[in-house]
């Protein structure tokens, strides 16, 4: 026994020193990674996009534009269920942050149920969660019901906030996944702005009931679609491993060196794997826990968050049409995140989050001078138009990068047998930050409105500061080149 775990232990290290040779740059904050992996050991092909992985990345979207139609939804549907219901600002306030809640308890066991049921299986249990929450919503009649739906899209959109971006990962080569994996974030947006469109002139049961759609459309997709090549490495599945892997690549391409290249990576990780999410807090993992939880904390808390899920009432604080405003937003963010996802595998992650970053701040800093000048004089023309321009500004900025660069690069830097536990602890960190923000929004905007944005203003200059100094590029590798240098770079 002593000897098969002696003999294990040094298989395992000669794999991970054959691993890191050819994995020859350490990823830093300051280095690129133009060329990086051109004739390297680890040279997965850079395979064209086949309709396979086109298919697959629409399927595992849609759950996307699910979670961007839950974001949108309480901003146009606000006026309306106050009304219809009766409900108070504060019993409003509830229902805006119960999808936080929700998401809390989903992303408890999203890391344990996609590495269980895998990533397919995960997003096919989230619809069923949201489904049923949408139809809640339309069909309600009074608060409880509505915190009954609106808490159950939360564990829905919350078991694949984190699961979505590592399916897209997963299956794609490395010279298209950053826009394949970005996307993601143009669908959240896509679902966003239609939100925004219609619910200035359909009612929010209505509404509702169009937000179901995309639910029920990956339910079905998800039967035609094949599980993660990771996951299947995992789990032991050689042999559908393969098969999987040729069906995304195409019948034609050499998938041997990609396939080698999976199972060996996975196989060094885990064999030095432990059950539980302390297994994360290790010195190997330090360096991706950082990056991944200091952007987890940082992006919903910078402000863009609030105004997402607020816009039409910090618009009428502003004495600006709440109509004309989020019409704005919807029209500006579709063509931003289009070219995003277009330009992450083109300059890298770190330049477009690092302009992100910084528009933002400039961006929530002029919405905190339009309040301040408000303060100053109740009268004060500049305000709205000042908001208009900051919060359109944040329309610009926050999807450029920040909103779904975070996930593009912690669906990359987390080695496959903690990513499971990575992705239950940094979904718990986003809803968390999501329920404070949401649910102490109206009540901080009570307190001061140039108070509240100045807040958000410091947190978006230490953005700034964090990409600057912390967060690697990881354009132009394979996972597998980069969880090994990442972790080697923490030891």
């Amino acid at each position: 026994m002593a000897l098969n775990r002696k003999q294990d232990m040094t298989r395992s290290e000669s794999l991970e020193e054959g691993l890191i040779a050819t994995s020859s740059v350490v990823l830093d904050p300051n280095s690129t990674t133009d060329g990086i992996g051109d004739g390297s050991g680890m040279s997965e092909c850079d395979s064209s996009a086949t309709h396979a992985v086109v298919f697959s990345t629409v399927v595992a979207l849609c759950g996307s534009f699910t979670f961007g139609c839950s974001i949108g939804y309480s901003s146009p549907a606000e006026s309306g269920i106050m009304e219809d219901l009766g409900l108070s600002l504060e019993e409003y306030s509830i229902f805006g942050s119960l999808m936080t809640v929700g998401g809390i308890i989903g992303s408890l066991i999203t890391g344990k149920l996609s590495d269980l049921i895998g990533r397919r299986g995960a997003m096919w249990v989230s619809q069923l969660f949201c489904s049923v929450g949408w139809l809640a919503i339309a069909l309600s009649k009074d608060a409880w019901s509505l915190y009954f739906g609106r808490c159950s899209i939360g564990i829905g959109v919350g078991l694949i906030t984190y699961v979505i971006p590592i399916y897209i990962a997963e299956i794609t080569p490395k010279n298209i996944r950053g826009a394949f994996t970005a996307a993601n974030q143009f669908l959240i947006c896509s679902g966003m702005s239609v939100m925004y469109l219609l619910g200035t002139v359909v009612s929010w049961q209505t509404l509702a009931l169009i937000a179901t759609v995309s639910s029920l459309l990956q339910v079905v997709g998800l039967f035609f679609i094949p599980e993660s090549p990771r996951w299947l490495a995992k789990i032991g599945q050689e042999k559908e491993l393969e098969t999987t892997l040729r069906h995304l690549r195409g019948k034609n391409e050499d998938i041997s060196k990609e396939a080698t290249e999976i199972r060996d990576c996975t196989e060094v990780f885990e064999s030095d794997s432990k059950a539980g999410i302390f297994n994360l807090f290790q010195q190997k993992y330090a360096y991706s826990l950082l990056v991944g939880v200091g952007l987890t904390l940082l992006q919903p808390s910078g402000g863009s968050t609030a105004i997402a899920y607020y816009a039409s009432f910090i618009f009428e604080k502003a004495d600006f049409s709440s109509n004309i405003g989020t019409i704005s937003m919807a029209i500006i963010q579709i063509p931003v995140v289009g070219a995003s996802v277009l330009l992450t595998d083109k300059f890298g992650r770190r330049p477009l989050l690092l302009a992100s970053t910084i528009g933002s701040c400039l961006c929530v800093t002029i919405i905190a001078l339009a309040f301040g000048l408000q303060d100053i004089n109740q009268r004060n023309y500049a305000t709205p138009v000042l908001v208009y321009i900051g919060i359109t500004g944040c329309s610009i900025a926050f999807p450029l990068g920040l909103a779904g660069l975070p996930s593009v690069i912690m669906s990359e830097i987390f080695p496959i047998n903690v990513k499971g536990s990575a992705g239950s602890l940094v979904a718990l960190i986003h809803w968390c930050c999501n329920w404070i923000i949401t649910y102490a929004f109206n009540f901080m905007m009570q307190w001061s409105t140039t108070g509240t944005f100045s807040i958000f203003a410091v947190i978006s200059g230490v953005s700034v500061l964090f990409t600057a100094l912390l967060v690697p590029e990881t354009k132009g590798r394979t996972l597998e080149e980069i969880q090994i240098s990442i972790t080697k770079s923490s030891q």
